[in-house]
């Protein structure tokens, strides 16, 4: 249950006065909970972006074009459009005694505007000031005032991210009336910490932030934000914590083995183990045998062995009688895990099956019933694996790939078709260490940092789009010689269907150049029309693919060894790096070239600046978090997994590692949160939409 102290704050914003339900359409796009009403601690969460500074009243003439200004001028005359003619914008000119401004209307009211700017008086007015024919313009001013009224605006006037159809004055408002229910709230923090890093109160942080006296108070660096980030960490940290504690105390099962079965998949392999390899599989053995569940995140770079580590820690658990599931997020992924894993299975006596939308019938039938009476060791497949119908016989390991593709829900779901399973999660992306303490907290971590023997340096390069031809001649000599080459397609936009149409006209126009040699594979594609493109580039039946970004992991064809990428400036840098990682795969010294819309900008100039310098995916990785930001790196925003409303890693990285700390330490001592202050930082969970985790408080 919510603690009642909280409830002003999660009702609806249309319990506010003047929010009827356009406007709280409105909100709820803005604020991000579309199909939902938006709450007041949503507005409350939603800070300034900037700010309008007041303190300086320039005249006329010294006012910069394209800049917030406040100016006071004298109301000269009024030009209402002509009648009949709606579209002609209402002019009212004004002037100070250095030059003139035009201040615009469109669509506004005669009696309104009149009222507003009496002819003869001053006012003061603030907005963007422009030039327009060479003349000063103003047009829908955010504030007009009169001396009075200037009075009491406020100097510091924050600046809000707004959604299209809501006035900068209705946000600012609706903010007055939401700080106005902010309840007394008991404090969660350590009380010392908050003197010692001279930190306010949340309320108080709050107001500050959306009331800021100077333009400090709205620094993310500054004291109030940064109480608010610590805030959010906490929660998140608190929240994982929590998680952990839950999937620990429900007990374990240890499935210790002797390493018969692991040792006749390492002889199959062509390479030896790395050393990363080695000491991943020694910590998931060790983890395997303990009475307590193991909880355990791999990550490494494109290529760096992540499947074969999977497959020797599912062997340990088929050795010790028990079932393994391997789980990926896309049809194609789950059967190259498959194809992969199918000889090494063979050599080692594993029962293997595949189980995807695709199966169905008396195959899926078939599939399903082995499954249940143990006639399978380990099944690899998509989301199938954790739907209802599916049953195992003994699920003692659940291997998760892509984990930023699936939501916590998932994961536990799988984890619940078992007594007690293990689990364990791959990514494709190394992920920079505030990422892992901020999504993964709750796990333990194995690094993957070589590369396997044999791997080649990519010749990477950036070239424009206007030397097209050359890059499609170059392409034309590769293929000469026997080569496989990949053309990947942009995100034109978000809508899948302007992507499959600019592949389709790619694809088009290289076809009229290369023939059947070309093939096309996109999402929109059903499942088996995919995997037979895929298939016949793999056997070298087609040469030259054209493709979106849905090769962007897990393809694997050792022959092709050039990569094109076109609009490469529409691409993350962790994404740029993971195609790149579709070719070096085999013998032949491999190349991509990067295609690009000139001019670049600084950001993405710098991306494949990096791209050229470095194929480290570890240092790719930390290098795009700077570039872009938390919510992209790990695919956050398209996973549904929670960003921060408040936190800026770029800016409170420094915290999280205090806030992990601080959780391990509460739950330690308290790990109900029944003490004054765990009774707190439950109100804390709410606040940051963390609640879930107060229910597995107690659970089983």
């Amino acid at each position: 249950m919510r603690p009642a102290v909280l409830n002003p704050l999660f009702a609806s914003l249309s319990s506010l006065p003047g929010i009827g339900p356009k406007l709280e359409r409105l909100y709820a796009r803005l604020l991000g909970r579309d199909g939902e009403p938006a709450r007041i601690i949503d507005l409350l969460l939603h800070l300034p972006s900037g700010f309008v500074d007041r303190r300086d009243q320039p005249k006329l003439s010294e006012v910069t074009p394209d800049t917030v200004a406040t100016v006071a001028v004298r109301i000269d005359r009024h030009r209402p459009p002509p009648p009949h003619r709606p579209r002609v914008p209402y002019n009212i000119e004004a002037s100070d005694d250095t030059n003139t401004l035009t201040i615009t209307y469109f669509n506004a009211r005669k009696d309104y505007l009149q009222k507003q700017f009496p002819i003869g008086e001053v006012r003061y007015v603030s907005g963007t000031a422009t030039l327009y024919d060479g003349h000063l313009q103003m047009v829908h001013p955010d504030r007009v005032v009169d001396a009075e009224g200037f009075k009491h605006l406020p100097l510091i006037d924050p600046v809000y991210p707004l959604t299209e159809g809501l006035h900068p004055n209705q946000l600012r408002k609706a903010v007055d009336l939401a700080l106005e229910r902010l309840p007394a709230l008991t404090e969660w923090q350590d009380r010392d910490w908050l003197s010692r890093n001279a930190y306010p109160g949340f309320a108080e942080a709050l107001r500050t932030l959306h009331r800021p006296a100077s333009p400090d108070d709205l620094r993310p660096e500054g004291a109030s934000w940064s109480r608010l980030a610590y805030d959010e960490l906490l929660a998140g940290q608190l929240a994982l914590a929590l998680l952990r504690a839950h999937m620990r105390n429900r007990g374990g099962r240890g499935s210790a083995a002797e390493g018969r079965l692991r040792d006749r998949i390492i002889a199959a392999l062509p390479y030896a183990l790395t050393p990363s390899q080695q000491r991943a599989v020694t910590d998931i053995v060790a983890d395997l045998a303990q009475p307590q569940r193991m909880l355990r995140l791999l990550h490494g770079d494109v290529g760096s062995g992540k499947t074969v580590v999977a497959l020797l820690a599912a062997a340990n658990v088929i050795e010790a009688g028990r079932q393994a599931a391997f789980m990926a997020p896309t049809e194609i992924l789950a059967r190259q895990h498959f194809a992969t894993i199918a000889p090494l299975a063979r050599a080692a006596g594993i029962r293997l099956a595949i189980l995807t939308g695709r199966e169905r019938g008396r195959e899926r039938d078939d599939i399903l019933t082995a499954l249940d009476i143990g006639d399978i060791d380990l099944i690899v497949g998509t989301h199938a694996l954790f739907q209802e119908y599916v049953a195992f016989h003994d699920l003692a390991l659940a291997i998760v790939d892509e984990q930023h593709r699936f939501g916590v829900h998932q994961r536990l779901a799988l984890a619940r078709k078992g007594d007690a399973v293990d689990l364990l999660v791959l990514t494709a992306t190394p992920i920079p260490r505030t990422l892992v303490l901020t999504y993964f907290g709750d796990m333990d971590v194995s690094e993957l940092r070589e590369k396997p023997a044999g791997r080649q340096k990519i010749d990477t390069r950036a070239v424009p789009l206007e030397r097209l031809a050359e890059v499609t001649e170059a392409v034309a000599r590769a293929l000469d010689t026997g080569r496989q080459v990949y053309w990947v397609c942009p995100l034109v936009e978000e809508s899948e269907s302007v992507d499959v149409a600019a592949a389709e006209e790619r694809c088009k126009m290289l076809r009229q150049r290369f023939g059947a040699a070309v093939d096309l594979v996109h999402g929109r594609m059903r499942g088996p029309d995919k995997d037979r493109a895929m298939e016949r580039f793999a056997k070298s039946e087609t040469r030259l693919l054209v493709a979106t970004t849905v090769i962007e992991v897990g393809v694997d064809v050792p022959r092709a060894s050039v990569m094109v990428i076109e609009h490469a400036e529409r691409f993350g840098l962790a994404q740029l790096h993971q195609l790149r990682g579709r070719v070096g795969r085999g013998a032949e010294r491999s190349s991509c070239i990067l295609l690009y819309k000139a001019p670049l900008g600084p950001t993405a100039k710098a991306r494949l600046a990096i791209l050229r310098e470095t194929d480290d995916g570890f240092r790719i990785a930390e290098e795009d978090l700077r570039l872009r930001g938390q919510g992209d790196v790990l695919g956050v925003r398209q996973s549904g997994m929670p960003g921060f409303a408040i936190a800026r890693i770029d800016v409170h990285a420094a915290l999280l590692p205090t806030a992990r700390d601080d959780a391990a330490l509460v739950l330690s001592r308290d790990p109900k949160l029944q003490s004054p202050r765990g009774a707190a930082l439950r109100q804390l969970l709410y606040l940051f939409a963390r609640d879930e985790a107060i229910r597995m408080i107690g659970a089983g």
